[in-house]
């Protein structure tokens, strides 16, 4: 920063940092409140303590690293697929409960959720480091203390966040969708595949629907009839199955457009795009018919 320490524009600072603290902070705090919820009352604290202190300090280090991380081929994109597993495991159903209105995640030691609340804010920190880094001017003070300031913004609102699921148990989902929203956020940032999206409009919302249904599916998986369960696979079966297509038609320069279509060979490419995936989506039924699955299982699809 041009201006010295403790002056208008370091105080103006300061400021805009603690209000994107506030904005910032919450998709955060969300993650460790649900994570926490899972472990008994006496450990939640400490679950929230220690994890929000090992996710400043992975924050400290992105802070100085950031300009590398963000230069990490597939960085992006890896971290994108770890927030759709890290939802998934946050919304899937405990296997012994009772009820299926109580998803809860599988965690159940300290150690355990501590590492996911670190790896979690690890990959959704990366903006809340920009964010701070870009406000602070380049002042190791300011980034510091917008860390600092942060603490005890994540400590309440998970305080808050497990109090709202106790009373309010669809908040677990709100989290699944904060996550999910992040997820491919990141992955359509990806620099390797942005090109290829923006030559490409149809693929954003088909990628957006299948980040979703990946991350959210477990909620759902609990409470829809057993009948409808397969559909939660086959739509994302079928979402990869038309993003494959497009990915094809780039590699090897064919025309999957109908509209576009000049070869004979388009054309049959096009009729297996639309229509190849019917039997294999029949064939599954047929075995998931023939084959159940083992009862213990059966909340989960």
């Amino acid at each position: 920063m041009e201006s010295g320490f403790l002056s208008a524009a370091f105080f103006s600072s300061l400021f805009s940092i603690v209000l994107m603290d506030l904005v910032l902070a919450g998709d955060n705090a969300l993650v460790i409140g649900l994570t926490a919820r899972s472990l008994p009352r006496d450990k939640q604290r400490m679950a929230i303590v220690c994890g929000t202190l090992g996710a400043i300090v992975v924050r400290a280090v992105m802070a100085v690293l950031v300009v590398y991380i963000l230069n990490v081929p597939g960085f992006m994109l890896a971290g994108g697929i770890a927030l759709i597993w890290i939802s998934r495991k946050l919304l899937k159903p405990e296997p012994a409960a009772g009820s299926v209105h109580a998803a809860q995640a599988p965690t159940v030691s300290l150690l355990g959720a501590v590492r996911t609340i670190v790896i979690a804010d690890a990959v959704m920190g990366i903006d809340n480091v920009i964010a701070i880094g870009g406000a602070a001017h380049g002042s190791v003070v300011l980034v510091m203390l917008g860390l600092a300031i942060s603490v005890p913004i994540m400590v309440w609102g998970s305080q808050l966040v497990i109090k709202l699921v106790d009373r309010y148990p669809s908040v677990i989902l709100l989290g699944g969708a904060v996550l999910a929203w992040t997820a491919y956020s990141m992955i359509a940032r990806e620099p390797h595949l942005q090109p290829w999206l923006a030559g490409h409009g149809a693929t954003r919302p088909v990628l957006a629907t299948l980040v979703f249904s990946l991350s959210l599916a477990p909620w759902y998986m609990a409470r829809l009839p057993s009948g409808v369960r397969p559909l939660m696979k086959l739509l994302p079966a079928l979402l990869v199955w038309m993003l494959t297509f497009e990915a094809a038609a780039t590699i090897w320069s064919v025309q999957v457009d109908h509209l576009l279509a000049t070869a004979s060979g388009e054309y049959v490419v096009e009729g297996l795009r639309w229509i190849g995936w019917l039997p294999l989506a029949a064939a599954f039924l047929w075995l998931r018919e023939r084959f159940p699955p083992h009862p213990g299982r059966t909340a989960q699809g």
